[in-house]
C-alpha cells in the first residue's frame, strides 16, 4: 500500500498551511508539557470504576467553548474540507487509514495536555454534556469507568488496531480487510468521545494553557472528515451540535483597509 503517496497527496493540497497547523499543534504541546504523541506517555489514573453520578458543574463554565471569543480562535483560517476530500487516483481505504491514524495521534496528544487534570476524582465517569459513555470489552461486557480509564481503553485499543499490519497494512500489495470501514467508524466514535469530554470537562484548563485554538481546529477538521465519508451517525455527534455549528460556520472575512496612501 502506497501510504507515502497518500500523505504526499494530502500535503500537496496546501503544504505550507498544513505544516503550520501540524507543527504548531505538536510544538506548542511539547514546549509546554514535554510530552509526545506516544500513548505510553499519557499518565494513567489509579482511580477505580464506581457508580457515582457525574457531579453537576456550573452551566456557564460548561458552555465556555461556545463564547464567540473562544470559537473564533483557530490555528488556521482556511477551509478544512480541502484537506479531507479524496484525491484522484487514491484508494479510499488508504485515504481513510492515513487520516484516521493522524487523528488518533493528534487527539491523543491533545488529551495528554489535560491528562493531569483528568483523574478518577475529578472525572468519576466518562461523560460529555448529559451523556455517560460506557466501555465494552471484546466480549461485549459493559463497564462503567472513570474518564481517564475510558481514555486509556480507547487509546490502547486504537493503537493496537492502527499498528496491526493485517488491519492497517502499509506494505505494497497487502489488502485491507473487508470490514475496514466498520473499524474506522468504531475508531472515529471513540475519538469523538475523547474530544467531547475535553470540551465538556477540561476546556477551562485548555484555555488557560492557550491551546483552545488547536483544539478548535482539530475538532473542526475531525468533524469535516467524518461528515465527508459518513463515518458517524449524526445522532452520535448531536450532543455537540451547538459547537459544531459554531466552528463549522465560516468565519466572517477580516475587514480590509481600503485607504490609499498618497
Amino acid at each position: 500500500m502506497l501510504r507515502l503517496i497518500v500523505i504526499i497527496e494530502l500535503w500537496k493540497k496546501d503544504l505550507p498551511i498544513i505544516l503550520d497547523y501540524l507543527i504548531q499543534t505538536f510544538s506548542s504541546s511539547r514546549r509546554r508539557f514535554r510530552r509526545t504523541a506516544s500513548f505510553s506517555l499519557i499518565r494513567k489514573s489509579k482511580g477505580k470504576p464506581n457508580g457515582k453520578k457525574p457531579v453537576a458543574a456550573v452551566v456557564e463554565e460548561k458552555k465556555q467553548y461556545l463564547e464567540p471569543d473562544c470559537t473564533k480562535v483557530r490555528v488556521v483560517d482556511f477551509d478544512l474540507k480541502e484537506l479531507v476530500v479524496l484525491p484522484p487516483e487514491i484508494d479510499l481505504n488508504e485515504w481513510l487509514a492515513s487520516n484516521t491514524t493522524t487523528f488518533f495521534n493528534l487527539i491523543n496528544l491533545q488529551y495528554s495536555t489535560v491528562s493531569e487534570f483528568c483523574t478518577g476524582d475529578t472525572c468519576p465517569v466518562m461523560s460529555a454534556c448529559n451523556t455517560t459513555y460506557f466501555w465494552y470489552d471484546e466480549k461485549g461486557k459493559k463497564t462503567k469507568c472513570t474518564a481517564p480509564q475510558y481514555v486509556d481503553f480507547v487509546m490502547s485499543s486504537v493503537q493496537k488496531l492502527v499498528t496491526d499490519e493485517d488491519i492497517f497494512p502499509t506494505k505494497y500489495g497487502k489488502e485491507f480487510p473487508n470490514a475496514f470501514d466498520s473499524l474506522v467508524k468504531k475508531i472515529c466514535r471513540y475519538l469523538f468521545h475523547v474530544l467531547a469530554h475535553i470540551y465538556w470537562s477540561h476546556y477551562k484548563e485548555t484555555v488557560a494553557m492557550d491551546l483552545h485554538g488547536h483544539l478548535n481546529t482539530l475538532y473542526t477538521h475531525f468533524i469535516v472528515f467524518i461528515r465527508e465519508f459518513n463515518l458517524m451517525d449524526p445522532k452520535e455527534t448531536s450532543i455537540m451540535d451547538d459547537l459544531t455549528e459554531a466552528l463549522c460556520t465560516p468565519l466572517p472575512p477580516t475587514p480590509q483597509n481600503h485607504v490609499t496612501e498618497r
